[in-house]
């Protein structure tokens, strides 16, 4: 979706294009075939799910032809992972592709780990806290998430950013999006991100599953992955897919 002389342009295909998704079931099938899918237009053409659906119905508010909505309803499932997860922006990563991306990611760290190496900032680490405790909710909304970490007025700086690159370093994913509840627990407002931990929703063993291989290997196989299928990409292009290990700089080596 880039932004053409300050107008935002939408690219897709019409409803009855073959390569056209129409339902969120029809999206969720083919992010589970595909692997992993940015919601947006990138670099790699037709990598996206922007590009497989009909631009008017973004942001229609109907949950049967929206992808808008549709990212909302996939979260919520947690059957697919869903987030900031590349270059930045968002999009998803199929259950089976997870432990790949989380070991390349993570370079193999448990959070408290890269936090010992002094690989992780203490911004970071103010959040992750949150998610440390068995006794607490391991999940939470991103402005009751931005108030208990000390982010804000008077407190830490740069809360968006934060959550942007724990969400790239896997250690924290899109839940659900949900409307807050006042004090007589009625509904109100847009619904707004809700934030947990993959290991929070498909467990422990799952998602460091990959730990057993090098994060390198992990890394090749979601380049062989993408050249399979997307042959036209090039270094750069899967660079930004493919991201970077904690502390990092990006497009310091080639992957493939």
């Amino acid at each position: 979706m880039p932004n053409e002389s300050g107008t935002w342009i939408m690219y897709g295909v019409s409803w009855d294009d073959p390569e056209c998704l129409h339902t969120v079931e029809e999206a969720s099938e083919y992010i589970d075939k595909i692997g992993f899918l940015p919601l947006f237009k990138n670099d790699i053409p037709g990598f996206s799910l922007e590009e497989r659906t009909v631009p008017e119905f973004w942001w229609s508010g109907d949950v049967k032809v929206d992808p808008w909505e549709w990212r909302e309803i996939i979260a919520r499932e947690g059957k697919i992972a869903y987030g900031k997860f590349f270059d930045k922006k968002a999009g998803f990563i199929s259950k089976k592709w997870l432990p790949y991306f989380v070991n390349f990611r993570r370079d193999g760290y448990d959070f408290d780990a890269l936090w010992e190496d002094g690989k992780a900032s203490f911004s970071q680490k103010k959040i992750m806290d949150l998610y440390a405790d068995e006794l607490m909710d391991e999940e939470y909304f991103s402005n009751e998430l931005k108030k208990k970490a000390g982010f804000g007025k008077g407190g830490e700086k740069g809360f968006d950013g934060i959550m942007t690159s724990l969400q790239m370093e896997m250690y924290l994913c899109t839940r659900d999006f949900r409307q807050r509840k006042n004090k007589k627990g009625e509904s109100y407002g847009w619904p707004i991100a809700v934030y947990a931990t993959p290991e929070h929703l498909w467990g422990y063993d799952y998602v460091t599953s990959a730990y057993k291989e090098d994060p390198e290997e992990s890394a090749k196989r979601i380049t062989k992955h993408i050249m399979d299928t997307y042959p036209i990409a090039t270094d750069k292009q899967i660079r930004n897919i493919i991201g970077v290990k904690p502390g990092e700089r990006k497009n310091t080596k080639n992957v493939r």
